[in-house]
């Protein structure tokens, strides 16, 4: 092309790397282009967008400003490099088609329903209307159907579908909400959505398939339905008989499950919402948010039973709008899976695993190519805490500070597995992949590894994980280091990797007082830590104080049956004969011989691990206070522990001391023994837990403060220490955008890997 001069013009080539694909940044950079009268063209590569424009130079330098301040809102813009280059011949603005290379282009996480689709959605005289697959480039799928970067069509599970007339000149014209959207369709050319009743064979098509779906859902009965990032079993919310049924054949007996609803008038007749929650409930990703339950509601009793939280979403796809729409009535949306299992996400894994869990199936013949569970959210006045990070939110791309001149692999832990890598500008963390308790949960991990290996052309150089020696995730660390001997290996230990999760989320590299309270991790000295303060750096942590080590009778056994942990706080703190004059219901449902037995377990430390987690000592406290049930799922004792202190008015709390590291729970057990009240205990408690923290955090006045691990998901908790700290002038830090609990630990084993200097 020939040169023109010209000394008003200019021309600049720009280079953006963030979240710019498929969020509408191509069409926004067109319109934003051609308003100013700059010519050039914009393309997709595997690094993000770039571009050239030509014009006036008071115009390019508009376009700049606003191309950082103005941009999609679900893009992100993490650098922006720009060089001026020479002039060229050129009229007209035009979107290229893409171009390949190494790629390092950030993906979007899958996003609820716009405002703009879902206003189509109800518009009898669109060509949408009630349409299940309905997206725009502002939302719909992504990750879950990303086969390969960049993101166009034909790297997608829409490649089958072939585009309408009607829907091809939507995807091609650059004004058009849906230009370039790659799960673009319509009743034409999209997804069929099928029904299949199992005891029947009963099939049907289209329309006919949701009439049959809520027909079964309104006899009572359980459809296993497929949603955007996997399979979900689904019943009538009002419905004993239905959950109750689905409790049974799930073998699910009261770990809660989420209720989905039609809209926030009717969450509000069954919970309280403060602002920040409807914030949650109506934003793009439209998490599970944990709300408290009013004490009359309209939801079967069996859908959280003995707590007083909830967890509350909106329909987030048009097929659970049009499902909530024509049903009248919250649904019991909860994972398809068998226990210690992920999300299904086939209609094969249903009829070959679920078929007696399930009498029907609602799925469509879109592959989901990438499991992605529902997130989940829990508010405290303007904080919140990422419980679980799944749909909305992850796979989500953090910038660093600086280059990483290594690729970067870390494996997380055992429980509430995430993964995180780093290369080039930018950290990832993955979805929730779950507990690595089964052999189907350890496959699951190696493919998602699989998947983000594929994405980005990642082969590790280093690789980071616990120090658990019998993780499935160390394990495999060490197997592939063993066959990749030029791969390094760090192990960094559980608790850190909690303060540094923190640390990282919050870019802090000063020294921090680390608080990480959760129900087990591997301790540098092989106990199992669980109630640690840390004084911790990117690079190095020390261990200052820890709970007073209680023991676990018959090991593992005692994490379900905190009966054992508190029979052990009794033998810690009293004679054999006290404990056995002792009238209470925790005494008496045990035998003479029983007792005699788990007191010679406790004297002879024969299977009796040692454990200095807060986690079990709620476990404890609970079955002190007259509770003896087994535990049914990781937090029930908590949970119930925090219904109970909302009804104490007490600001009194337990003795503790310290003895060298030690913080002593003797006054705790000793005072818990002369209460009569539960809710009482249960106040005391959580007011001492708070103590405990204050009294360290005021030998440290200079310190940053940082919360981490899973006990901090206990808002009658969170909140006592969030306003004792308020009240000591702190500045204190609580993870956000990353989950609290073992879900972040891989992201602060990759901050650790990156300010590894050895």
């Amino acid at each position: 092309m020939l040169l023109v001069e010209h000394s008003c013009k200019q021309r600049v080539h720009i280079d953006i790397e963030g979240i710019v694909q498929g969020v509408g940044f191509r069409p926004f950079v067109y319109k934003l282009a051609s308003s100013l009268e700059l010519h050039g063209y914009v393309r997709n590569n595997s690094h993000g967008v770039v571009m050239e424009v030509q014009g006036e130079q008071k115009a390019i330098k508009s376009f700049v400003q606003q191309l950082s301040i103005s941009h999609p809102p679900l893009s992100r813009i993490d650098t922006l490099q720009q060089k001026e280059i020479a002039l060229q011949e050129e009229k007209g603005f035009e979107i290229l088609l893409s171009t390949t290379s190494q790629a390092t282009a950030m993906l979007s996480p899958d996003i609820a329903l716009c405002d703009a689709c879902a206003k189509e959605f109800e518009d009898s005289s669109n060509r949408r209307y009630h349409y299940p697959f309905m997206n725009c480039t502002d939302c719909g799928p992504r990750f879950s159907i990303i086969k390969s970067l960049p993101y166009d069509r034909k790297n997608s599970s829409m490649k089958p579908f072939l585009m309408c007339k009607e829907c091809q000149l939507e995807y091609e014209d650059p004004n058009n909400r849906r230009y370039h959207a790659q799960p673009i369709s319509c009743y034409k050319c999209g997804p069929q959505l099928y029904f299949e009743n199992f005891q029947t064979s009963f099939k049907e098509e289209e329309l006919s398939a949701i009439e049959a779906t809520c027909q079964t859902i309104e006899m009572g009965g359980i459809v296993a339905m497929k949603g955007m990032g996997g399979f979900h079993l689904v019943c009538d919310a009002r419905s004993d008989m239905s959950v109750e049924k689905l409790r049974k054949r799930k073998r699910r007996e009261r770990k809660p499950f989420a209720v989905m609803f039609a809209d926030e008038k009717s969450i509000e007749e069954v919970a309280f919402l403060h602002d920040e929650e409807r914030k949650f409930l109506q934003s793009v990703q439209k998490p599970i948010v944990l709300v408290q339950k009013r004490d009359t509601s309209l939801l079967s009793a069996a859908i959280a039973p003995n707590i007083d939280v909830l967890g509350v979403f909106l329909g987030y796809t048009p097929l659970h709008k049009l499902l909530l729409e024509k049903l009248s009535t919250p649904l019991v949306v909860t994972s398809a899976n068998l226990s210690d299992s992920p999300i299904m996400t086939s209609e094969t894994q249903i009829r070959e695993h679920l078929s007696e869990v399930a009498d029907a199936m609602l799925f469509y013949d879109r592959e989901i190519l990438n499991p992605c569970d529902d997130s989940v959210v829990l508010t405290l006045g303007e904080e919140s805490v990422l419980v679980r990070g799944a749909r909305g939110y992850m796979p989500r791309s953090f910038p660093l500070k600086e280059q990483s001149e290594k690729k970067i692999l870390a494996l997380g832990a055992n429980q509430k597995n995430t993964l995180a890598l780093a290369f080039a500008k930018s950290a990832i963390l993955s979805p929730h992949i779950g507990d690595l308790n089964s052999l189907d949960a350890v496959e699951y991990f190696k493919r998602m590894l699989g998947v983000f290996e594929e994405l980005y052309n990642f082969v590790p150089d280093v690789i980071v994980c616990d120090k658990h020696p019998f993780y499935e995730t160390t394990v495999w660390a060490k197997e592939y280091v063993q066959k990749h001997p030029q791969v390094q290996l760090l192990e960094v230990q559980h608790h850190y990797a909690h303060a540094m999760a923190c640390m990282h989320e919050k870019n802090l590299s000063e020294e921090v007082l680390a608080f990480c309270f959760d129900g087990t991790g591997y301790g540098d000295d092989g106990t199992l830590w669980g109630g640690e303060v840390l004084l911790a750096t990117p690079q190095k942590y020390k261990r200052i104080y820890h709970l007073q080590e209680l023991a676990l009778l018959g090991g593992e056994k005692a994490i379900k049956e905190p009966s054992r942990v508190a029979l052990a706080l009794l033998f810690a703190t009293y004679t054999f004969e006290e404990i056995q004059a002792m009238q209470t219901p925790l005494i008496k449902s045990f035998s003479e011989q029983e007792l005699k037995s788990f007191y010679t377990m406790f004297t002879k430390n024969l299977n009796n691990p040692k454990s200095s987690s807060i986690g079990r000592l709620f476990d404890g406290v609970y079955a002190l206070s007259g509770h003896l049930d087994r535990l049914d799922f990781e937090g029930e004792s908590g949970m119930i522990l925090e219904k109970e202190a909302q009804h104490s008015q007490t600001d009194k709390s337990y003795s503790f001391a310290f003895e060298g590291e030690s913080i002593t729970f003797d006054g705790i057990v000793k005072g818990i023994m002369q209460e009569s009240r539960r809710e009482d205990i249960a106040e005391k408690f959580m007011n001492t837990v708070v103590e405990m923290i204050i009294k360290v955090a005021r030998e440290y006045k200079k310190h940053p403060l940082v919360l981490s691990g899973g006990v901090f998901q206990n808002r009658v908790l969170l909140e006592k220490v969030i306003q004792a700290f308020k009240k000591e002038k702190r500045a204190y830090y609580i993870q956000s955008e990353t989950p609290i609990n073992d879900g972040g630990i891989a992201f602060g084993q990759l901050y650790y890997a990156l300010n590894y200097k050895g």
